[in-house]
């Protein structure tokens, strides 16, 4: 990732673009500390004007080149990444598996951003549903996204498997990801985070998991290992998740999400478990094992993929993008405050 205020100027883009404002100067030096290993191995490269459907942030590694974060990011933090090769065995911390998360959405922000998994290389776009971006509605007490909200790389929800525990296919996207720690990430952020549990959504009939998970550079991370340990912790947030989840698409004139296992959480073990299968869905995906429909697999390092391009093929792809354009414009209706019931 590209320097930490850089990714502080992005947060602030995010926002409503009148609401902006001075960063004050120790904030910036805070943002300017070293980062996590994942963090310093990728950065992202804007195309077209924030906010407008033209808009795609492009990843590349650390030698400069395009990547696809969907494909290109290890699943597993290891010594892989520095071969530039999706690393075999995950690294170790004492028992915790230590895993990639893509942030697709910094807390506290409205854009529902996410990876173009239909799009080569995958930049990352806002949703666009009818014509319309689309932004999550603020639903008393909430602003935006509660967490740090993204993917884990190299996962796939299969929409042609169903699921045993819940009954139903997945959603043909990547395993999404609430980091619940004390920082707020910036967007295209790599952070290496451990899986603390799992909340099984069913979103319109189909599997869409929420990993809960916490960065490893985060204080907190010391005293959460589990899920049980974020109610001693941080008493209140796993059910203001569960709440969000519930309602975030009411304000649209849906009805109410509904979840697998009674709207339970499931434990470190369970999740490990899914998150496992994925990957295995995605390796499937990759080596043209199972058809992916729509999703583009189109990847630089992915050894014995068919999918496999070349450095100059990359640069191709994202020169058809816009150039970029740094103003952003962003309806001040992001911003209305949904008081549900009244």
């Amino acid at each position: 990732m590209r320097a930490a205020g850089a990714a502080w100027s992005r947060l602030l883009l995010l926002q409503p673009c009148a609401r902006r404002r001075t960063v004050p100067a120790p904030l910036l030096q805070q943002q300017q500390q070293p980062g996590s290993l994942a963090m310093a191995r990728y950065s992202t490269e804007q195309r077209g004007r924030l906010h407008l459907p033209d808009c795609r942030f492009y990843f590349k590694n650390s030698k400069g080149k395009y990547i696809s974060p969907f494909h290109d990011i290890p699943l597993f933090a290891g010594s892989g990444e520095e071969k530039e090769i999706p690393a075999k065995r995950s690294k170790l911390n004492g028992s915790e598996v230590i895993l990639n998360m893509i942030v697709e959405v910094p807390r506290w922000t409205n854009a529902k951003m996410e990876i173009a998994t239909k799009e080569p290389l995958n930049p990352i776009k806002q949703d666009v549903k009818e014509g319309k971006l689309r932004y999550v509605a603020n639903i008393f007490p909430h602003k935006g996204y509660i967490w740090n909200y993204g993917a884990f790389p190299q996962t796939w929800e299969d929409p042609n498997h169903k699921d045993d525990s819940t009954g139903c296919c997945g959603d043909n996207d990547p395993i999404d990801v609430c980091e619940i720690g004390s920082q707020v990430r910036g967007l295209g952020e790599v952070v290496q985070v451990k899986v603390l549990g799992l909340l099984g959504l069913i979103d319109e009939g189909e599997t869409d998991w929420k990993v809960i998970a916490i960065g490893m550079d985060d204080p907190e991370s010391q005293n959460i290992h589990d899920i049980d340990d974020i109610r001693k912790f941080k008493p209140g947030y796993l059910e203001a998740t569960v709440d969000w989840f519930r309602l975030y698409k009411v304000p649209d004139g849906k009805p109410e999400n509904q979840f697998a296992f009674n709207g339970k959480f499931k434990d470190k073990a369970f999740a490990l478990e899914i998150i496992k299968s994925t990957h295995e869905y995605w390796k499937a995906l990759l080596h043209k094992k199972t058809d992916g429909g729509a999703i583009k697999c189109t990847n630089l390092l992915v050894d014995s993929s068919p999918y496999r391009c070349n450095e100059e093929d990359a640069q191709a792809i994202v020169k058809t993008a816009p150039p970029p354009v740094e103003e952003c414009s962003v309806s001040q209706k992001v911003d209305k405050w949904h008081f549900l019931g009244q």
